[in-house]
């Protein structure tokens, strides 16, 4: 498929369809930053009903730097995996303390922080600052595969980043990924799920648990 064709397919879709995600409604650095934690091993329909009462409790970095332990995963308690609240509680107080309450833009100082890997860096920094890096998550691959790769099998993400690098919209990278993730999401739920092409693709036994953003968890970036 041409590069043009598949952009617009992405961006009609976006258009009638966009999800409304409270992250996205109310954008700050802060709240980027919380949602991509959260969403990182969680499923979205249990990060929608914890991510208003989180930010309630931990309004910003600071009052969430000074989280008292049991406050802290009271207020998680339910999405799973509490090391990664203390993860976040630790990388608060990094940035208070290193960058003065202000979230970095470079996804090289964002790796540096606690329970944040270079991919996790990548969304944080396109969604926070529309910063145009080129990343991959799984609703991400499974609509790169279904226009890219749909007769082929085992593919390696990269195969599949050269296709995300050269689309991704250098103006608004913010906006096209959720178009990507928004689209991809669709697709999920129309018919065989074209990541199990994937040579990385792993079914998760717990769903409720660890289900990434609808379905598979795992997350690249170059």
């Amino acid at each position: 498929m041409k590069d043009d064709a598949f952009i617009r397919i992405v961006w009609e879709y976006y258009g009638k369809n966009k999800r409304t995600m409270p992250w996205r409604d109310d954008i700050s650095p802060y709240n980027i930053f919380i949602s991509e934690i959260m969403l990182q091993q969680t499923q979205v329909a249990r990060v929608l009903i914890k991510y208003q009462l989180f930010i309630q409790a931990f309004p910003n970095f600071k009052s969430l730097a000074k989280a008292d332990t049991s406050a802290l995963l009271t207020a998680w308690q339910g999405m799973g995996y509490n090391r990664r609240a203390l993860y976040l509680r630790n990388a608060a107080q990094i940035i208070v303390e290193k960058y003065h309450g202000i979230l970095p833009e470079d996804p090289k100082l964002l790796d540096e922080l606690p329970g944040i890997g270079y991919a996790t860096a990548c969304s944080i920094a396109a969604f926070a600052y529309k910063k145009p890096v080129a990343f991959i998550e799984t609703n991400i691959r499974r609509v790169f595969i279904h226009h890219y790769f749909a007769d082929k099998k085992n593919i390696a993400d990269t195969d599949i980043f050269p296709y995300v690098e050269k689309t991704v919209d250098k103006k608004n990278s913010q906006e096209w990924y959720w178009a990507l993730m928004d689209y991809g999401a669709y697709l999920a739920t129309q018919g065989d799920n074209p990541n199990k092409k994937s040579k990385h693709y792993i079914k998760q036994k717990n769903l409720r648990d660890r289900c990434g953003r609808y379905g598979e968890a795992y997350l690249s970036c170059f």
